[in-house]
């Protein structure tokens, strides 16, 4: 009975640990980033995460949602999609890189993207998925942060 009251207490302390160090991450999502004069923005437009952490997208502005870019996450990955002008908070599970979108501002270029776990597999994929011009020139210097 003694190593059952053990082995228990042992695993509910690596399960309180685990949960204590996951991190939640804030995205917002804005009409307008005033210290860049952008138009329809994530900021921060690139996360960087560890397997287990959150984002929570804050719709800081209303109109906005948060949807993955087709072909743009992890194979295996199912669809996302979040409502509009909602709260939407996703535990990344799966390593790499994930595209994601506003879709209603999709075309004027409203694009993020999401690194787990420092792993960049699929990143010929993730650069491969279809996105409108606009989005695609603002992909391009997130990108070019995860090559540094």
């Amino acid at each position: 009975m003694r190593t059952l009251w053990i082995v228990s207490a042992f695993v509910l302390s690596v399960v309180a640990a685990q949960t204590a160090s996951a991190a939640e991450v804030v995205v917002e999502m804005l009409n307008r980033d005033k210290a860049t004069n952008t138009m329809n923005v994530f900021k921060p437009g690139l996360v960087k995460v560890a397997k287990g952490d959150t984002v929570k997208w804050v719709a800081t502005n209303p109109g906005h949602n948060v949807a993955f870019v087709p072909g743009g996450v992890p194979a295996g990955v199912p669809a996302f999609s979040s409502g509009y002008t909602k709260e939407i908070t996703y535990k990344f599970d799966k390593p790499g890189i994930y595209v994601y979108k506003c879709t209603p501002h999709f075309g004027m270029g409203m694009v993020g993207l999401v690194v787990v776990g420092n792993d960049k597999s699929n990143l010929a994929a993730a650069k491969a998925a279809f996105v409108p011009p606009l989005a695609k020139k603002r992909l391009e210097p997130l990108f070019a942060e995860l090559a540094k």
